[in-house]
């Protein structure tokens, strides 16, 4: 494989740097169940494929992607450029290059499903990958293709404008280990909804009484606008509350009492735990990895989390993933229900305008193949979890010795996707945070849940009349 450094120009991102001489690609779409699909290598043009990746928490994530393009440059003779780039980089970059006119052939991110490719298929700057998906289709799950079924205002139509690679929702975290100096085991964690909380703010003082450590708290709860993580616990809390803010058909429910009403419970809940002092005060101004610093700290006690790389960043220290961390699920909702999980399908997306669109497709339909992407998710360290049902019964996921995957595997069994996939108006919701801004303005500026509900709710609005 060839691998090419090229840099950034005048703000705008060069291609020159890429080698000449692409011949015709040696492979097509390359299908499971031995169903042949469209032939969609060869004739690639005269330069090699540029694919922007978001840069994996850990070294093994990482390397899984760069093997799985390796493999499929050395089957193709094709050179690829594969950049790596942190996740807010990737956007900023991203942004720049597609302003520019000059983005790659192929992007991937772990935050890009929540609000930037819901926006470019809208803009119609994303290829259908229909072709792609279609001789795989009866191998994902209905809510991940659901969640790449976007609207595309241009061709004023919906199709698949990304495809599924992985997904993820929000897990539990504790610290067992913790427990046990106060005498507390998993048995002893509550499944209804308000008990399950105050049970963690009870232990915080129970060890903080024992070991003098007045620096432990018994929440690890986002409560900053600068979080994604933020967004993504309230949404969750929003659905215990049993809010549904669009409906299947895109529109917004913003008016109906009931929902106002469970957007100010909901709000009312979460907040309650900073004011209660069972939140680290620096939880305002955390950023996406400072959950996992702190619980990693041992200066929380549990933490939600909506992947898998707390545990994951701990798989070779066997006493500390096996014996002292455990995974558990959320609670029943307040009404006593089983509780539904926010699913978050991870997506690669194709350019539009990619001059290398035979190659890049050819690429995605490699990566998609069961074998290759169970390779690449389960390499990731079980990160986030396949969105194929039949890899997510693979022995990685169903090891019942392991105290966290196999757990955490539960939750996609009941799952419901984000509302950008009924609307994308709602991935600016996202990109500006507005549950995150509504969060921190109740523990920070002291307003209202009432009235921090009714800012959220102007602001929704105007970014949809404006859409």
């Amino acid at each position: 494989m060839t691998w090419v450094a090229t840099g950034w120009r005048g703000g705008s991102f060069s291609r020159s740097g890429k080698i000449l001489g692409l011949g015709v690609l040696a492979l097509g779409i390359l299908t499971a169940c031995g169903e042949s699909g469209p032939q969609l290598g060869g004739g690639g043009g005269s330069e090699g494929l540029e694919i922007w990746w978001s840069e994996g928490y850990y070294p093994e994530e990482t390397e899984a992607i760069r093997q799985a393009v390796n493999d499929w440059s050395e089957e193709t003779g094709t050179p690829v450029e594969l950049q790596f780039y942190s996740e807010k980089d990737l956007i900023q970059q991203s942004e720049r290059a597609i302003a520019a006119g000059t983005p790659p052939d192929i992007i991937y991110g772990y935050s890009l499903d929540f609000s930037v490719l819901p926006q470019l298929a809208w803009q119609g700057k994303l290829a259908d990958v229909t072709d792609v998906l279609e001789p795989v289709k009866t191998l994902y799950s209905p809510e991940a293709l659901e969640s790449v079924f976007y609207q595309n205002n241009e061709a004023g139509e919906r199709s698949y404008y990304a495809v599924p690679i992985s997904q993820q929702t929000i897990h539990i975290h504790y610290w067992q280990s913790l427990l046990a100096e106060v005498g507390l085991t998993a048995a002893d964690i509550p499944q209804d909804w308000d008990s399950f909380w105050q049970f963690w703010a009870t232990a915080q003082g129970d060890l903080r009484a024992k070991t003098g450590n007045e620096g432990l708290h018994g929440l690890g709860l986002p409560m900053s606008v600068a979080a994604t993580d933020t967004t993504y616990t309230f949404e969750q809390f929003l659905e215990a509350y049993g809010v549904v803010l669009i409906d299947p058909q895109g529109n917004l429910l913003l008016e109906v009492p009931e929902v106002r009403a469970g957007i100010v419970a909901a709000l009312t809940d979460y907040t309650q735990y900073y004011f209660s002092g069972d939140v680290p005060p620096n939880a305002t101004e955390w950023g996406d990895p400072d959950n996992n610093v702190t619980f990693l700290s041992r200066l929380t006690l549990m933490t939600p989390n909506p992947t898998m790389s707390i545990p994951g960043s701990q798989r070779q220290d066997p006493v500390t993933y096996n014996e002292q961390m455990m995974t558990i699920p959320w609670p029943n909702t307040p009404s006593g229900e089983p509780l539904q999980y926010i699913a978050s399908t991870k997506q690669v997306a194709i350019f539009a305008d990619s001059p290398e669109m035979e190659a890049a497709k050819s690429f995605v339909a490699y990566l998609i193949q069961p074998e290759i992407l169970a390779q690449y998710i389960e390499g990731a360290q079980g990160r986030f979890f396949p969105v194929m049902p039949e890899l997510l019964q693979g022995s990685f996921w169903t090891d019942t010795t392991d105290p966290h995957t196999s757990v955490a595997a539960q939750q996609f069994t009941q799952t419901r996707p984000l509302p950008t996939v009924y609307n994308p108006a709602y991935s600016e919701v996202q990109a500006q945070n507005i549950w995150g801004q509504a969060v921190r303005s109740v523990v920070v500026q002291n307003v209202s849940p009432e009235d921090a509900t009714d800012t959220a709710i102007a602001a929704i609005e105007q970014i949809f009349a404006d859409w």
